[in-house]
């Protein structure tokens, strides 16, 4: 199963940039928009921080998120390959969420700006 992209603003001769080895900011657009949906930051952070969780452990920690909302972003999520879904063959079914190498890659890149973000929170 081919999984879906992000949609990446990418403009071609960007008047934002100065020098053919910038890089032109619209290239985070699409990526920002889709992060910054609500609930998604919250649960690749989750994620992040406790490497695999099922899927009530994941609404306990987040708090007051619906289990549709959070079935919803969980399929986004996993449409663009940042975190797997694996399904265990047992009864009750069981149902683990973890991060993929492209979502643990985008953790390791949020995690400056979460400590960013914590320490004006406390100045």
């Amino acid at each position: 199963m081919m999984k879906e992209r992000i949609e990446l603003s990418v403009i071609s001769n960007c008047k934002m940039i100065n020098d053919p080895r910038d890089i032109c900011p619209h290239t985070l657009e699409g990526v920002l928009r889709f992060i910054g949906k609500s609930w998604n930051i919250m649960i690749l952070g989750t994620l992040g921080n406790y490497s695999i969780l099922r899927f009530n452990e994941l609404q306990d920690k987040l708090g007051k998120i619906s289990p549709k909302t959070l079935s919803s972003r969980l399929k986004e999520l996993a449409d663009v390959d940042l975190i797997k879904r694996e399904v265990f063959a047992e009864i009750p079914p069981r149902v683990e969420y973890s991060l993929t190498k492209n979502g643990g890659e985008l953790f390791h890149y949020l995690i400056p700006l979460m400590q960013w973000a914590q320490s004006i929170d406390h100045r």
